[in-house]
């Protein structure tokens, strides 16, 4: 059985969400568009590109205009290749949102990257996208950190500590494009940008969706969770769903 502050978590974090999206936000959002492409190395040139608001905010030079355009415009078609190592990296990307300041915020993203650097046979190193890197954050983790690999995710001292500020969502009051229901009720949710998100199978018992209204009038704002879960709400209900995101 889900422990009981499960449901708090996401409940917390998406009430303290600031109205205006920050540079950083932007960017996580944009990698998560990424999930369309097929091929991995396309995959982590557009993962690159979606850092561009934080570049850009920060005063840097622009990533590399190849990068720049998959991250505008992800091409669809195929079957994602690699998906656990996506995975991965993402979950390691939304940690970096405990990092405070936009400059250590990118080192950490740009380090989330090595999981899949690593499956492509890339150099070790990270790519030099950014002039003089800063050295990596120090994040409070359960275990020693190794010497390469995604920051591991943080743990708070306190139940509660941190979360007002360290959870943002990943997307945020974004309209269903479309949703359907199978047999037992669970949802599969697809978003105005294309993401496809479906209701976790040991969700389904505990919260059947029953939405009345038109997709295009639902609105959808999902966070990261525990262990490397996400929980969608809609706007103007209570119900709080756990998801995975399948394309």
């Amino acid at each position: 059985m889900r422990p009981p502050w499960w449901l708090l978590v996401p409940v917390i974090a998406v009430l303290a969400t600031a109205a205006e999206a920050r540079p950083r936000d932007d960017a996580l959002s944009g990698a998560f568009r990424c999930a369309a492409i097929a091929d991995s190395k396309a995959w982590l040139d557009c993962y690159y590109g979606a850092a561009q608001p934080v570049r850009a905010a920060l005063g840097m030079a622009p990533a590399l205009a190849g990068q720049i355009k998959l991250a505008a415009s992800p091409p669809a078609g195929g079957v994602p290749r690699d998906e656990g190592v996506r995975d991965d990296v993402m979950s390691a990307a939304a940690a970096c949102n405990r990092v405070a300041g936009e400059r250590p915020w990118l080192d950490c993203y740009y380090a989330a990257a090595q999981p899949m650097r690593v499956q492509l046979g890339l150099s070790a190193p990270l790519p030099k996208l950014a002039p003089k890197p800063l050295p990596a954050p120090q994040i409070a983790s359960a275990a020693p950190r190794p010497p390469s690999g995604p920051p591991p995710m943080p743990r708070n001292t306190g139940l509660l500590n941190g979360l007002f500020n360290d959870i943002k969502p990943i997307v945020r009051n974004m309209p269903m494009q479309s949703f359907t229901l199978d047999k037992q009720g669970a949802f599969t949710v697809t978003l105005a940008d294309g993401q496809v998100w479906k209701q976790a199978a040991e969700d389904e018992i505990y919260h059947p969706a029953r939405w009345r209204k038109a997709a295009a009038e639902l609105l959808v704002t999902i966070a990261p969770g525990a262990m490397h879960t996400f929980t969608m709400t809609v706007d103007g209900e209570s119900r709080i769903y756990k998801v995975r995101r399948i394309r």
